[in-house]
């Protein structure tokens, strides 16, 4: 019975940031609000490919902002973080502490 009682009190995590590299992405934005493509790629070591499409699906939910312009002669993509983008993160960032305050709590 205090199983069920435990598993009521976490709360669902946000699928969309429950992925690796999408939680990388809004992590670093969440601390500096824009970044380029190619800083993002750097910093999270995947492919250009993938990041593509995680970008893509973070501009879809709304989380982020996407910025196709030049630099000079190059193309330049910016990421920005939304709003509704920083409140997810937070509500996301919370359901995770409360998974380990409970751990740490059945740990007593």
């Amino acid at each position: 019975m205090l199983k069920g009682k435990a598993n009521a009190m976490y709360k669902d995590l946000d699928p969309l940031l429950h992925s690796q590299v999408r939680l990388s992405i809004m992590s670093i934005l969440v601390g500096v609000k824009k970044a380029e493509f190619s800083y993002l790629l750097e910093n999270i070591k995947t492919t250009k490919g993938n990041l593509s499409f995680q970008l893509n699906k973070l501009k879809e939910a709304g989380y982020i902002k996407i910025i196709k312009s030049f630099k000079g002669n190059y193309p330049l993509t910016t990421c920005n973080i939304t709003e509704k983008g920083i409140k997810a993160y937070e509500v996301y960032f919370n359901a995770i502490n409360g998974y380990f305050k409970e751990f740490k709590e059945g740990q007593k």
